[in-house]
Formats: C-alpha cells, sequence, structure tokens
C-alpha cells in the first residue's frame, strides 16, 4: 500500500465507516472486535491504530478494549495505540497511557481533532523509525560493533577506521571499562591481518613469573611442569593480531625481550635456542599514565615508542555527550528476552538518573548495573531504583519532574510494605483516597 495505514478497531459499523470516509490520506483498515484487530495487525502492519475500548463482548465495559490494547503492544510496541472511550473517560485514559497507550480520546468523536491525533501519531512513528535507523547506523553498525552517538566516540571510530587498514603498532589509552579490547578487535577486523587470529592476553592478569612464557612459549624440559614444547600467545598471532592489554604492568626484564622482539620480529621460547620469525601486529592498551611511567623509569621508553606509533586516547563515558542512555537502551534490549521478558526499556527516573551519574566505571559498569536491574525489576520499565542510582549517590541530580516521580514511588512502595500490600490500608497511610493511590500504581506500574 502507497498510503500510510491506518487501522480502526470500533464495533460500531456506521463510525467506522464514517472514519474510513474522514481519512482519505490514509489506507484505512477496520476491524471490529480483539480478533479481527490482531488479524489487520498481522496483515497490514499499520504504525498507528485508534482502539475503542468498548469491543464485544464487553461493549458496555472496557475489559475487551484493554485487553486488546495489552495484545497490540505485545505484537508491535513501536505501534502508536490512540484509544477511545465513552466509559468513565478520565480514569480509562489514566490507566490506558499508564498501559502504554499513545494518547486518548473521549467519544463523542471530533473528527478534526482525532485528525491531528492521528497525523502527529504517524509523524511521530516516522521520526521514532528514523531515529532507530540513524542510531543503528551510528552505533551498533559502526566500527566494530560500537553503540554511540556521540561526537567523542565518533571522532575515535573515524581515526580507528583510517589506522585500521595500515600495518603499524598502535595503543589505546583510557579508563578500565572504556571498552578497549573492543576497539582492538575492531582493529583486527577491518584490517587485511582480519583472516588471521586475534590473540589477547591480560599482562595484569598473569603474575610476572608467568608472563614470559605465556607471551614467548617454551621447549619441553625448560622448567618444572614444561612436559611438552608449547607455543606461546606471540606466535599463535602469527598472521593476525596480538592484543597486549594493561601493558604498563609488564615488568621491566621482560619489556627488554618485548623490544627485541618489536625491532627484529623474531621471538627465542624459553629453554630454546632456535630464532622463530612471528609476523603479527601488535595492538596495545593501558589505563595508566604512560608518560609518567616514563619518568619514573618504570616503563622503556624505546618500547613505548615502537609500541605508539599511533596512539588513540579513548574517552570516558561521562565525557561521550548522550552515549550513556543510548548504550542503556541497547543493553536493556540485549538482556530483558534473555533473563526478564516483560521488562520493555527504561523509566523517566532512570533516563534523568543515567544523564546525571558520573560513571567512574565507564561502560563496563552501566552494563553490570542495567544487567542486574533488567533481572531486578518487578514491572515493564526499569526505574531509577532498579539500577540502584537514587538518593545518596552522584545520580541524585536529577530533574525536578524525575525526582518527584522517584519520591512518589520510594513513598507508596514503603506504605504498601507497612499495609502488607494491602491498598486501602496504604491510601490511609499516605493520606490520599484509594483511586488516586490506584492511579499512581498504574502511572508508575506499580504492584501491590
Amino acid at each position: 500500500m502507497s498510503r500510510p495505514v491506518l487501522l480502526v478497531v470500533e464495533d460500531d459499523a456506521g463510525l467506522a465507516r464514517q472514519l474510513r470516509w474522514a481519512y482519505e490520506a490514509y489506507e484505512v483498515v477496520t476491524a471490529a472486535d480483539r480478533a479481527a484487530a490482531l488479524d489487520a495487525l498481522r496483515l497490514h502492519e499499520p504504525a498507528v491504530v485508534t482502539l475503542d475500548l468498548g469491543l464485544p463482548p464487553d461493549p458496555d465495559g472496557t475489559t475487551e478494549g484493554f485487553a486488546t490494547l495489552h495484545a497490540i503492544l505485545a505484537m508491535a510496541p513501536g505501534t502508536k495505540v490512540i484509544v477511545a472511550s465513552g466509559h468513565g473517560a478520565r480514569e480509562s485514559a489514566l490507566r490506558a497511557i499508564a498501559d502504554g497507550a499513545w494518547d486518548f480520546y473521549a467519544k463523542p468523536i471530533d473528527i478534526d481533532a482525532l485528525g491531528l491525533i492521528v497525523a502527529r501519531a504517524f509523524h511521530v512513528h516516522a521520526l521514532e523509525a528514523e531515529n532507530r535507523r540513524l542510531a543503528g547506523r551510528l552505533g551498533a553498525g559502526g566500527f566494530g560493533g560500537l553503540v554511540y552517538a556521540s561526537p567523542e566516540m565518533a571522532q575515535v571510530a573515524r581515526t580507528l577506521e583510517r589506522v585500521a587498514p595500515a600495518d603499524v603498532s598502535v595503543m589505546l589509552l583510557g579508563a578500565s571499562g572504556t571498552g578497549k579490547e573492543l576497539l582492538a578487535r575492531g582493529l583486527h577486523d577491518a584490517s587485511p591481518r582480519a583472516k588471521g587470529r586475534f590473540v589477547a592476553i591480560n599482562c595484569a592478569a598473569i603474575p610476572d613469573t608467568l608472563l614470559e612464557a605465556e607471551l614467548f612459549g617454551y621447549e619441553k624440559g625448560a622448567f618444572t611442569g614444561a612436559v611438552k614444547t608449547t607455543e606461546g600467545k606471540i606466535e599463535q598471532a602469527a598472521g593476525g593480531t596480538l592484543f597486549l592489554d594493561e601493558i604498563g604492568d609488564v615488568p621491566l626484564q621482560l619489556q627488554v625481550k618485548l623490544l627485541r622482539f618489536l625491532q627484529e620480529r623474531v621471538i627465542e621460547r624459553i629453554g630454546g635456542r632456535r630464532a622463530i620469525s612471528v609476523d603479527t601486529r601488535i595492538v596495545c592498551a593501558t589505563h595508566q599514565d604512560v608518560d609518567a611511567m616514563i619518568a619514573e623509569a618504570r616503563f622503556r621508553e624505546d618500547l613505548y615508542y615502537r609500541l605508539a606509533e599511533i596512539v588513540v586516547r579513548i574517552p570516558a563515558l561521562a565525557a561521550r555527550t548522550g552515549d550513556a542512555a543510548l548504550l542503556a537502551r541497547h543493553f536493556v534490549t540485549r538482556y530483558a528476552p534473555a533473563l526478564n521478558p516483560a521488562v520493555t526499556g527504561l523509566a523517566a527516573d532512570a533516563r534523568a538518573a543515567i544523564d546525571a551519574w558520573r560513571w567512574p566505571g565507564n561502560v563496563r559498569e552501566l552494563e553490570n548495573r542495567v544487567k542486574r536491574a533488567v533481572i531486578m525489576a518487578e514491572g515493564r520499565l526499569v526505574t531509577a531504583a532498579d539500577l540502584e542510582l537514587t538518593e545518596g549517590g552522584e545520580g541524585a541530580t536529577l530533574n525536578l519532574r524525575a525526582a518527584r516521580e522517584a519520591a512518589d514511588r520510594r513513598e507508596i512502595g514503603r506504605a504498601l510494605a507497612q499495609a502488607e500490600g494491602n491498598v486501602s490500608g496504604a491510601a490511609r497511610l499516605l493520606g490520599i483516597s484509594r483511586p488516586t493511590l490506584y492511579d499512581l500504581m498504574k502511572a508508575y506500574d506499580l504492584q501491590p
């Protein structure tokens, strides 16, 4: 269909025909009940749906309408559903919006007013689709599978894309948790050595006495326990890329042997006398201040210049404009299907807290918090409380709306706990009516 598809779910045949005539700019598809609506949703994949909450077999109530709303959003979460009801309009509106409806209109229908709502819904749906497309192009489809949209990381990606084809050593400098190994893998995959092996070794995780054997290998009988000749990581990376993570932790005596390999591209295994030529590209990384280490004679300057033909500095997450929220949504999408399928996104207070937090642990901290929050979340949306980014931390500088929502959630939770889940008792403790508490619980997706 060349025109945008609008699905009208309405059991009043006359009103359905009227809506079809009124919206000539759209390809209007009608359905009179839940089953027909879901069939039309599968067949036509409409961007916008108008839904009468009073559907058979409950035309005088809203039970079937809400069941249809939930089914539509479960099948197509990005669909903009505009609900209508003449039955307790305010209460139905609050509940529908809390349950995921995009907008609400009351009967009797004003065709012109509804037309504006429908047009706006199509416009927003198109913008969201374009944003997802751009985010995919900038993010997961970018260098090394990175998820980013910030100009800071875009500059890093452009630099690495230019460096990748050149057979030069690269040093990645950045704090722990900024994704240095991911970038190193991206360099390998974008290089002419992509068909070779990518071999990584964390120099800080291996005792000094064992690191030489891990890097250079050893001959049988070279030391107690050397029961067979074993290749080191350098040999294993022949024809590919060797990633030396935390290069700043390599002891000085081993730095000399590493420098010789970089100069001559030959190694000798421990206990061996045969020179072995190895062609591999070196990418290294550290979170330490290498200049200070050189000044303190803890790192050889000549080794530094061999390793750092190209130096790329990776910004901390706090310095990446807007990337924290983008990454958080990415991690929710990655982990929710397996860990908690009911979770569909981030609440407003969670987004505000993520933007305000300093993220000392960088992307690794964000990923761990989101993963834990997805598991612990009790509603459809991950909250700041689920992320443990509420009061008492650096993320407490939320905006006023988010701070008010966080306070409401906290006090409602306390009241429900004290009332042992009894809503009437919790309402009395809070000094509000039971309907008001129900409205708040619906709006914040809270359960007794």
